[in-house]
């Protein structure tokens, strides 16, 4: 039992993957901040050349 509880410490397959997720969600919350913020810029802009017009 004690040696089954060793060899599952030791495994670190799942580690790549959970790290490559984490970094992935991180990548998406920035380009979802990211696009919040050009979204807003752009529609201020078109706004003022509306009003302009």
């Amino acid at each position: 039992m004690l040696a089954q509880l060793k060899k599952l410490y030791g495994d670190n397959r799942g580690v790549t993957a959970i790290e490559y997720g984490l970094i992935s969600a991180l990548i998406s919350v920035v380009i979802i901040i990211a696009l919040k913020a050009i979204g807003t810029g752009l529609s201020t802009t078109f706004a003022t050349i509306a009003t302009s017009i």
